[in-house]
């Protein structure tokens, strides 16, 4: 479980820009992303996804690989994302925890529709796919080529 990439787009509409490294703060999210220190809805702090989910739409609508297609924030391969609701896992230096699924939109279904998918189907395409919504615990840095650590919480047997 790895981060094969990472973005940030630094306002809405703008391209997201590629980065080899990037820099989390706790309660807030990504330095220079167009989200951080927002809280409009839970989760909005990181969003991950999975680089075999987008590769896997890519042929199947005939497109070239492009794994910032989804304007997600981290791209990781080898991890399956949706199982990290609820838990707390290390990227980097970070502690982080998974929120919610992050579903697909209407603006992610208009900017990926093409004539093989409309709108509608690009969403009905990515529920349950779409990747991660996540809230920094701790700060720090994430960095490609850092692995994914689940956090296990032992109970203390009574």
């Amino acid at each position: 479980m790895v981060v094969e990439r990472l973005f940030l787009s630094p306002s809405r509409g703008e391209a997201q820009r590629e980065c080899r490294q990037l820099e989390l703060l706790a309660g807030q999210g990504v330095v220079g992303d167009r989200h951080f220190a927002r809280a409009d809805w839970s989760g909005q702090q990181l969003t991950l996804v999975e680089a075999e989910e987008i590769e896997r739409f890519c042929t199947h609508t005939g497109r070239p690989n492009d794994l910032s297609l989804t304007r997600r924030n981290v791209v990781t391969r080898g991890a399956r994302l949706n199982e990290l609701v609820g838990r707390q896992f290390r990227l980097g230096s970070c502690l982080l925890v998974g929120v919610q699924t992050c579903e697909p939109c209407r603006t992610l279904g208009q900017r990926l529709a093409n004539e093989a998918l409309s709108a509608p189907e690009v969403v009905k395409y990515w529920l349950g796919r779409g990747g991660l919504r996540a809230n920094v615990l701790v700060s720090g840095t994430i960095t490609c080529g850092d692995e994914l650590k689940l956090i296990e919480v032992h109970e203390d047997a009574a």
